[in-house]
């Protein structure tokens, strides 16, 4: 049974004005410290095993958490994958693009993150400091952004 174990994350494409929020991750982060990242994390069921939205309401508590915003209601789902962690736990990854509603951007944790980046679609996905999976989430999110008319 335990083979059947897993993590699940969740990502948020995060547009505000012509710009996709990032952080920079902590280095005391397990998988993939100093990277340029899309702003997520765990889904913690055991705050709540019978949760509705699950996906939705996690993404909302980890944005409000890691970068101090909150997001509109509506997001629009844009991917999902899987990959193991440097440690070699296996996740399966969520991504959703969603609109800033409120809030100044800060770092709730500096363990987890070390830095905030407003950048264009264009920046991010010719940037060499992005990793390819967060250059294709970007790449999908500004088609899905521009399709919506956001």
């Amino acid at each position: 049974m335990d083979s059947y174990k897993l993590i699940v994350n969740v990502e948020g494409v995060i547009f505000k004005d012509g710009r996709y929020l990032l952080v920079v991750r902590g280095e005391q982060e397990d998988h993939a410290p100093g990277d340029h990242a899309l702003v997520g994390g765990k889904v913690e069921l055991f705050e709540n095993p019978n949760q509705d939205d699950v996906l939705e309401n996690t993404l909302r508590r980890e944005i409000l958490e890691e970068v101090t915003i909150e997001i509109e209601d509506d997001m629009e789902y844009i991917e999902s994958g899987s990959f193991l962690t440097d440690a070699g736990d296996p996740v399966v990854d969520v991504v959703f693009l969603c609109k800033y509603k409120s809030g100044t951007p800060g770092i709730g944790d500096e363990e987890e993150v070390a830095g905030l980046l407003w950048m264009t679609a264009h920046e991010i996905i010719h940037s060499s400091k992005v990793p390819e999976w967060t250059r294709r989430s970007i790449e999908k999110a500004e088609k899905k952004r521009i399709e919506l008319g956001w």
